[in-house]
């Protein structure tokens, strides 16, 4: 599971940034383009950090407080940006699974 949202991660990353570009040139004085860049880069990071983490505890967590940073980011700063909001809580739904997977998979960890 941690390796296809870190796929998914890093292609949606590609579309956020391509959208976050397209709002700035659009509306150059709106915020909104940057809280989706960096939406986009914490997506990018912890979708690396995801499918790097082998077994890996801190890793996991790791992944799981970036998508929560870009989650919020995106979410505080939406502005004219419209589909920020919906990365955002794709980003949130993927902190979520990462944290059931920590807390239900604890003999995953612990196995060598």
């Amino acid at each position: 599971m941690k390796k296809v949202i870190g796929i998914i991660s890093i292609v949606l990353f590609v579309f956020v940034v391509f959208q976050s570009h397209a709002v700035e040139v659009r509306n150059a004085k709106d915020i909104s383009w940057l809280a989706g860049f960096l939406l986009a880069l914490c997506m990018l990071i912890a979708g690396i950090v995801s499918i790097m983490s082998n077994r890996s505890k801190g890793m996991t967590i790791a992944a799981t407080v970036f998508y929560v940073i870009g989650g919020i980011i995106g979410l505080v700063n939406a502005g004219h940006f419209k589909d920020l909001p919906i990365w955002s809580m794709l980003t949130l739904i993927f902190a979520v699974l990462f944290i059931f997977h920590i807390v239900g998979c604890k003999d995953y960890y612990n196995r060598i």
